[in-house]
């Protein structure tokens, strides 16, 4: 009998322990409408912790991943929400992780979800739908506790640095399975991964490294070539952005004007009028149509704004004007510049390079654009470029890639840059597809929300593609209010109005309860959905793909 990589390294495990395990682990595997009782459910959870009279397993023992289990407890369900056993602790010597593992109706399968930023703290709230789904769902902090959004922690810390770059996401992964094999006496039979932003490069540094951990992944906006490249992209944004004395050089005025003349040139690319680039790469807007000339001086931005646009749009170059980086923000974006958080770079230059590091005193106008970045190499271990995925291709692993129209965290163009590479590594277009798909969605923000249908179940396209072989010929994607999700988002988001993380945990998978403004389909790049010419555009049925059309200045 042939087995897959979850069943192999679990079962590995599970010799090893011997005659350790839960006693009754048999009843979790198994769907139940009435379920374990209590007791025996208390038993199995608390028998997870490394200490204590009822110890069953010794996760020390894990083969690169010695990993110790300090709290383990169960939570009751609550309304949709299914009970689970909640297991926290940690892998040697500091990766901490969280594992929910569901009492009831356990679907055999792991799902790893990965954090954002700098880490310190886990994106539990991914694990809501998949455990509704049945799955048992394990995430990490990636090796520290500070979740303040500084990168203090890596001043000079080459373990944590490791354990942020590549080593946390792998070994929470050996942690996952070893320790599901010992819960539901059996080992997982798919393993897959979800993450976006930093949980997206935590996701493509897999495929790279460790293309055996996973049966599947979903990399949503990720962080790409690397963390460096990343920074140093977004300090071009920022300095582009703002004047000497850090004021704006776009007023919200100046902002609704640009994006109206990008729209005017490039709404249509899908064949609908609906206030969204269909397509963003495609689009070739050129600011310079709006700049003020003589006789027009209202109603139009300054020759210094029109460059700071191009400068935004074009992505970081050197004082000869030679690219040293991929392309900016993309056509459509525009509304979302003035909302920009700039501290994510700033920290890394501060404290993220090992023995590059600047400390406090670093500013974004300290970065020199014909210098630094020959210097960046320095930071590797935080790299996610490598197009050689043979591996990962041979292993039979599948990758999900989704890039949002309007990010401007991200800064797009990169990845887009590294699927071309890829195709060229692998050998072509149709070579890379048989595991590899990459989608743009028009009008989506960082990871989700936004004026385009953002809504999209990523997780169920994959499962279709690991388990029955189904590739994603495309995507359906949903949009809701941001009003709605707000309305209907927990105290503490709806306080921040965090519509990003609302958006997660409400329409992941979408609840088909909640209302919906349109539907949208998207293809695998570089296809773009397009308008049929009949039917109503708000339903996605009412689209098919193309080849995108560089739209040129009017």
């Amino acid at each position: 009998m042939k087995f897959g990589r979850s069943r192999f390294t679990a079962f590995a495990f599970i010799a090893a322990l011997g005659s350790t395990g839960i006693t009754n682990g048999a009843a979790f595997a198994q769907p139940s409408n009435q379920g374990p009782a209590r007791e025996v459910v208390a038993a199995a959870c608390d028998s997870m912790k490394s200490t204590g009279s009822r110890r069953a397993s010794d996760f020390s023992r894990i083969p690169d991943a010695p990993t110790q289990i300090d709290e383990a407890t169960v939570v009751e369900a609550n309304g949709k929400d299914p009970e689970y056993c909640r297991l926290r602790g940690y892998v040697a010597p500091q990766v901490g992780i969280e594992l929910r593992l569901p009492v009831n109706n356990w679907n055999g399968k792991l799902l790893e979800v990965g954090t954002g930023g700098w880490a310190g703290y886990m994106f539990m709230f991914l694990c809501d739908g998949p455990l509704r789904k049945g799955y048992a769902c394990i995430s990490t902090d990636m090796g520290h506790k500070d979740g303040s959004g500084q990168a203090l922690w890596a001043f000079n810390n080459l373990q944590a640095q490791v354990d942020y770059g590549f080593r946390a996401t792998h070994v929470t992964a050996l942690a996952g399975k070893a320790i599901v094999a010992a819960f539901y006496k059996r080992a997982p039979v798919k393993s897959l991964m979800l993450g976006c932003s930093t949980g997206g490069y935590q996701g493509i540094v897999e495929s790279q490294l460790f293309p055996w951990d996973f049966d599947g992944i979903v990399a949503i906006a990720p962080d790409m070539t690397s963390e460096a490249d990343v920074s140093m992209r977004i300090v071009w944004y920022v300095r582009a952005f703002t004047n000497a004395d850090g004021s704006p050089v776009f007023g919200p005025a100046d902002l609704r004007l640009l994006h109206d003349a990008a729209l005017a040139q490039c709404d249509m690319t899908d064949g609908v009028r609906d206030g969204i680039v269909g397509d963003p790469l495609g689009c070739q807007f050129d600011p310079t149509v709006v700049v003020c000339r003589a006789g027009k001086m209202t109603g139009c931005l300054t020759p210094k704004q029109v460059d700071a646009a191009k400068k935004i749009y074009g992505g970081p170059r050197n004082s000869k004007g030679e690219p040293i980086s991929t392309r900016g923000v993309l056509p459509g974006s525009e509304l979302e510049w003035g909302g920009f958080d700039d501290s994510y770079a700033p920290e890394f230059f501060r404290y993220g390079v090992y023995m590059m590091s600047r400390g406090p005193d670093w500013q974004m106008r300290d970065f020199d654009f014909d210098q630094d970045y020959k210097r960046l190499g320095l930071a590797a271990i935080y790299s996610d470029n490598n197009p050689d995925l043979r591996k990962f291709k041979t292993s039979g692993a599948k990758l999900l890639v989704a890039q949002g129209g309007n990010d401007t965290a991200e800064i797009p163009g990169a990845v887009f840059d590294y699927y071309d590479t890829v195709e060229r590594t692998m050998g072509g277009a149709a070579a890379t597809k048989e595991f590899f798909r990459l989608f743009v969605v028009p009008g989506m923000k960082h990871c989700t929300a936004g004026d385009g249908a953002f809504a999209v179940d990523y997780l169920s396209y994959l499962e279709r593609w690991v388990e029955m072989g189904q590739p994603p010929e495309k995507l359906v994607g949903a949009h809701v209010n941001s009003k709605y999700l707000l309305d209907h988002s927990e105290e503490e988001e709806r306080r921040k109005g965090n519509v990003w993380r609302a958006a997660f945990r409400l329409v992941y998978p979408l609840d088909p309860a909640i209302p919906v403004d349109f539907t949208r389909t998207f293809y695998p790049y570089p296809q773009i959905a397009k308008y049929k010419g009949s039917g109503d555009p708000n339903d996605a049925a009412n689209f098919v793909p193309t080849e995108p059309q560089l739209s040129k200045p009017p």
